[in-house]
């Protein structure tokens, strides 16, 4: 027993890196059987007692997400099963935040950091509370499963809404300050831990998940599919990692070595845990074939690095154990990742001794948390179109609000939610607006995605009588979401088309013939879409998003000019379908503002301001690099509106002279900042020698010699992006020698 304690401790030791507790002030006196409760000892010293404490069947217990209570040594039952996507979810009261997509249309770091940073807040709350009643189950947990970092690839994906968007250095970056908040800045302990999932290449079809192979090419695996989690790992220490469903390269992700071991632990230097997603070591046998039974399943995720089964696959473990086909070291290599984690969360620590005990009740959906949900929403607000109709007067004097998501909840709420008693829909929010002499109506007028029964209507008279229409359509959950969510969705979730459900078309057609005053759509969703036949009709086209419990206030504030929209979309909007490659296809040739040559509807990055955001003297620090050399760009913002605004401002790589396939263009920096009317101001970005590399076919980063365009902008820069009203770009060119 002696030897084996002591190799685990050897083990702890290599894996521990510099994560060290402070020694506690005054030690629990302690024995040898609650060494593991003194605080005063070093992490390696608690958890190697603890390891030689526990039963073999004990172990293994410990491996499944619903781990029991082990009451001799008063260890409690731990669930690792929480979500936290935006806002603690499937968990009863808290602050509802914007669906990702949309926070990701906010581009704004600092905001998203905040927005994680209440949610962990919150979470310990309840998690406090949960421990005082004994109600411990799924979904009560400091362990939450976010975010998801997953490339929205393709539009149809119905899981795409709680992605950040279809570009690997956007994503990694606001997912980075995501799982800062969330884990909070203490150099021990964690406020929760963050789960970056679905590792490494899943983005659909849903139908498809339990049995798809992955095989992209290797450049975009390594350009496109790995960077978030790399960033994840390497710049944030994010805590948990979840594989996926399907396989990569033909191996399952759960059972990949190659992903587990050789790239996310010895390449990324990842020392988190690992966790299976959902049932998913079940489909080794049950769909992808590579085991014949849940125990030799079991043993292949185990070999492989998961730490923890969401399932029950890993209750084979035992047989496994009885038959000699996994050995106790193994086990405890396992575990020992896992309770690493549960110690720094400050589970087996005196009350108190965690910074994170002092987080008071009175913060769980405060007026704070409340007022930055309004703040998130406001600054996800894509305008998307303005023929000079808004912002709306609030002394207006008859106005028309129509359409199934103006006063629908699921429209707010996306999905992985929570749920809140301040939910405020957007016929609420213009409710809240407009004066009290306004003739403010508001009718149903059509349905989600049929048409309707009764012939005759009357919010057709209402809206062409009114001095303004309002009409909020698009889509919510009931049409795109996981597997088995959206019960309106034929696919599974997923979207076979990206048109919005005919009869909303059919109907906005009418409300627009022969009406001669303004027609604003209100568009909710999580995903793009195709909406040219709306983009024709309508006078203002607003993207909502899933904008959380107060995205009817926030849309409000837009729409009455109580805030200057600012949002930018985090992913392109084709035409149609037909500009996109198959969708089971994983390469991305032909994919997102990357490799998308056709004009699309919409291009990343692109949203108006009811302001003139205008862009000056761009410099480089030089115009010839020699190989290895650094890059300073700068360039001068000035708004020449008459509102005070923000403006993202975006930075673009673009190679010319690669002999393989490079992206056409490459987001290399943003930054969003706040001008009064007048003011200017001068934003640098400084890229190192790394950043101007490229990744060759061969999946080798290499520096390709020539001419190269920095661009900087409010959008994408391309001639769509002008065409639709963004302000023109500044660009230099410059060389890298041989």
């Amino acid at each position: 027993m002696k030897k084996t304690v002591f190799l685990i401790s050897i083990l702890l030791l290599v894996l521990a890196g510099c994560q060290q507790k402070p020694k506690a002030t005054t030690g629990i006196p302690a024995d040898q059987k609650n060494t593991y409760l003194d605080p005063s000892l070093s992490l390696e010293e608690r958890i190697a007692d603890l390891l030689s404490q526990l039963t073999p069947e004990e172990k293994m217990a410990q491996l499944r997400y619903d781990a029991p209570g082990i009451p001799r040594l008063n260890i409690p039952p731990y669930n690792w099963w929480g979500e936290a996507l935006h806002g603690v979810a499937r968990w009863g009261r808290a602050t509802v935040f914007p669906q990702p997509i949309g926070m990701a249309a906010t581009f704004d770091s600092s905001l998203i950091r905040q927005v994680a940073s209440a949610i962990g807040d919150e979470a310990r709350i309840k998690y406090r509370e949960a421990l005082k009643t004994g109600n411990i189950s799924t979904y009560a947990s400091l362990t939450f499963w976010s975010p998801n970092i997953n490339i929205f690839r393709d539009p149809r994906w119905g899981r795409g809404m709680e992605t950040w968007g279809e570009d690997p250095f956007l994503t990694g970056t606001l997912a980075s300050a995501f799982v800062k908040g969330l884990q909070g800045d203490d150099p021990y302990y964690f406020k929760a831990v963050a789960c970056a999932k679905h590792y490494g290449v899943h983005s659909g079809p849903e139908g498809l998940r339990h049995v798809f192979n992955a095989r992209p090419p290797e450049k975009d695996f390594y350009e496109t599919y790995l960077p978030a989690f790399r960033m994840l790992v390497e710049q944030a220490n994010v805590g948990g990692v979840m594989c996926a469903y399907n396989r990569t390269y033909d191996e399952p992700c759960c059972g990949s070595t190659f992903l587990l071991q050789d790239i996310l632990r010895k390449q990324f230097g990842f020392q988190g845990y690992i966790v299976s997603d959902c049932w998913a070591l079940n489909d080794f046998h049950q769909t992808h074939k590579v085991t014949d039974n849940a125990v030799e399943s079991a043993v292949k995720a185990l070999k492989a690095g998961v730490n923890v089964n969401c399932g029950t696959a890993f209750r084979s473990l035992k047989e496994a154990f009885d038959r000699g086909l996994i050995n106790e070291a193994e086990i405890d290599s396992s575990l020992a990742v896992l309770l690493r984690i549960r110690f720094r969360l400050g589970l087996f620590d005196p009350p108190g001794m965690n910074p994170y005990d002092a987080i008071p009740d009175e913060l769980l959906h405060n007026e704070n948390h409340i007022a930055l949900a309004r703040k998130a929403a406001q600054e996800s607000v894509v305008l998307l179109k303005n023929d000079s109709v808004l912002p709306l007067k609030k002394e207006i004097r008859r106005l028309s609000v129509i359409g199934p998501m103006a006063a629908d909840v699921d429209a707010l709420l996306g999905n992985y939610n929570g749920l809140s008693d301040r939910l405020q829909t957007i016929v609420e929010g213009i409710t809240s607006k407009v004066s009290k002499s306004t003739l403010l109506n508001y009718r149903h007028a059509f349905q989600l995605n049929q048409e309707n029964a009764n012939p005759v209507n009357y919010a057709n008279f209402e809206a062409k009588s009114s001095d303004a229409v309002i009409v909020v359509m698009g889509i919510n959950s009931m049409l795109e979401g996981e597997e088995g969510e959206s019960i309106a969705s034929s696919f599974k979730s997923d979207r076979q088309d990206i048109q919005l459900p005919q009869n909303q078309i059919d109907y906005l057609e009418q409300i627009c013939t022969d009406n001669p005053h303004p027609v604003i759509v209100i568009l909710t969703g999580g995903s793009p879409l195709a909406i040219k036949k709306v983009y024709d009709l309508a006078d203002a086209v607003i993207m909502a998003w899933y904008p959380g419990e107060q995205g009817g206030n926030a849309v409000a504030d837009v729409l009455f000019g109580d805030y200057n929209p600012s949002g930018k979309l985090p992913l392109t909007f084709p035409v149609s379908v037909e500009q996109l490659p198959p969708y089971e296809d994983y390469s991305m040739e032909g994919r997102t503002y990357k490799y998308m040559t056709a004009d699309p509807l919409f291009p990343f990055g692109f949203g108006l301001s009811y302001g003139i955001f205008e862009y000056q003297n761009l410099t480089l620090s030089s115009d010839h690099l020699k190989p290895g050399g650094a890059l300073s760009v700068s360039v001068e913002v000035v708004n020449k509106g008459s509102m005070d605004g923000d403006e993202v401002v975006q930075f673009y790589l673009s190679c010319k002279d690669a002999d393989f396939r490079v992206p056409l263009y490459d987001l290399k920096g943003f930054q969003r900042i706040h001008l009064k009317p007048g003011e200017s101001k001068k934003i640098t970005l400084n890229l190192l020698p790394g950043d101007l590399l490229n990744i060759d076919m061969q999946a080798n980063k290499v520096l390709v010699p020539g001419r190269y365009v920095m661009y900087a902008g409010g959008s994408l820069p391309t001639k769509r992006s002008i065409d639709l009203g963004a302000a023109p770009w500044q660009e230099a060119e410059f060389t890298i020698g041989k």
